[in-house]
């Protein structure tokens, strides 16, 4: 799958908390990460900027490797 703007994802468990920025960041991560659709807003390099379920959440930039087609 090509991720690209627009696209729904979820984030990837075992890539994201084994990942360097869980090392270099609080290592726990919300469950809506994982549960929820999450809409790719911008796409810079290797990363996608997603924006995660309908209630107020951050924004976050994750690696395109750590991100998987929402089904």
């Amino acid at each position: 799958m090509a991720i690209k703007k627009g696209s729904t994802v979820r984030a990837i468990r075992e890539k994201l908390e084994n990942s360097l920025e869980a090392q270099a960041s609080d290592q726990r991560f919300s469950s809506y990460l994982f549960e929820t659709k999450g809409e790719v807003m911008d796409v810079r390099g290797d990363y996608a900027f997603v924006k995660f379920g309908k209630v107020p959440t951050p924004n976050i930039w994750l690696r395109l490797d750590q991100l998987e087609d929402f089904k």
